[in-house]
């Protein structure tokens, strides 16, 4: 049976509201053709080494799924008919584990779990009808991942070949209140147009997940740099020479950043005890220079790019107190960064008015449910 992605070499890359776009040029980059935006993320057609790849390198997308098979499907009791037709003894071994997740949407099957079961019982069925035994469910570290998405009737099952989400980098093992999600720091260093020809500091780094994009981003590191496995190892025509030669050739382009080219501090102790140790599961991690101190400390941070996550919330207290730290720090911006450009971003909307200083650029992008907005002003 040759499956969809066999066919068309066409696969689908899950991206964040609002990062649809550099989330496209991206896959470009990675060697993806024929990208198109959809619902919820985008399609693109790549060669096995290129989604191979796209896999290890990429800072944006979250998954990336590989569709077998297609179909009408108006009852569960279909569902579990036609993904019966797969042969998934091909696809993993008996003594296997797999999960199975789904989505749902406009469709007179309404319950994604319900679904989800359906396909997982197929799978299982399968097995037990040929072996007289089931493979187990293992939701952390399966062998076959898949996931189900039915829209409008429309059906179609496909495995990750990611093997778990992307934004799981693999360097932060410690974490402070709040942590900033991978992908979202990533995207910000992206949006930035930081080069690496400027310092970058980060005034408020928290456990350093923008320091920790930063260098990714600037020492050519691979987002999956640390990732043990992929999904797509799963695949019935992975080729492993390749993906070993693939390998090989991304990591040897890792290069180290120069010293004070990426700087942080914040005034939470444990937080740059944090910081550190995260910095340093990363190849050229011990080069991310760190201190602890307020923002004050670092005086004058001038000709450079500041990118920070100004905190919020028990870090620096409510309502009134917020109002203040903010306003402070948008004066040491006017008054101690002549020359820099700097990028903030608030995960709540209403500090963006606190700063007291008018970006000339904006853009939402959305955290771990928080509607938030990265803002980029220019310190003359």
């Amino acid at each position: 049976m040759d499956f969809i992605y066999q066919k068309y070499n066409q696969y689908f890359a899950r991206v964040a509201e609002g990062l649809e776009e550099e989330g496209a040029k991206e896959l470009e980059e990675l060697g993806a053709t024929g990208v198109k935006k959809v619902y919820r993320g985008l399609t693109f057609e790549a060669s096995p080494l290129a989604m191979y790849r796209i896999n290890y390198c990429s800072r944006l997308c979250s998954r990336v799924l590989a569709p077998l098979l297609n179909f009408d499907c108006h009852s569960t009791k279909y569902l579990h008919k036609t993904a019966m037709k797969i042969p998934w003894t091909e696809l993993m071994d008996k003594d296997g584990t797999l999960a199975v997740s789904a989505t749902v949407a406009q469709s007179k099957i309404k319950h994604s779990h319900y679904a989800a079961l359906c396909l997982k019982d197929a799978v299982v069925d399968t097995f037990r009808e040929k072996y007289g035994t089931r493979p187990d469910v293992d939701r952390r570290e399966p062998d076959l991942q898949l996931n189900l998405h039915i829209e409008r009737n429309r059906a179609v099952i496909s495995i990750d070949t990611s093997g778990g989400s992307l934004h799981r980098r693999g360097y932060r093992i410690h974490s402070v209140e709040a942590p900033m999600q991978e992908i979202l720091a990533a995207a910000i260093i992206r949006l930035s147009g930081w080069d690496g020809e400027q310092q970058l500091v980060d005034p408020m780094c928290g456990s350093g997940t923008l320091l920790c994009e930063a260098l990714m981003h600037h020492g050519r590191i691979p987002a999956g740099f640390l990732r043990q496995r992929f999904g797509f190892e799963a695949l019935p025509d992975f080729d492993h020479a390749s993906w070993v030669t693939e390998r090989k050739r991304l990591d040897a382009m890792i290069r180290p950043p120069s010293r004070d080219l990426i700087v942080g501090g914040d005034r939470d102790l444990a937080a740059i005890k944090a910081a550190r140790e995260n910095c340093r599961r990363l190849p050229n991690g011990q080069a991310i220079q760190l201190q602890h101190g307020d923002y004050r400390d670092f005086g004058k941070i001038e000709n450079a790019v500041i990118i920070c996550n100004p905190p919020y919330g028990l870090r620096i207290g409510r309502g009134e107190e917020i109002g203040l730290f903010m306003k402070e720090f948008g004066d040491f911006l006017k008054q101690s960064c002549t020359g820099s450009v700097v990028f903030l971003y608030f995960g709540k909307r209403e500090m963006l008015k606190m700063i007291g200083l008018k970006p000339y650029w904006k853009k939402n992008l959305f955290n771990g449910g928080l509607d938030g907005v990265l803002a980029g002003y220019r310190m003359y």
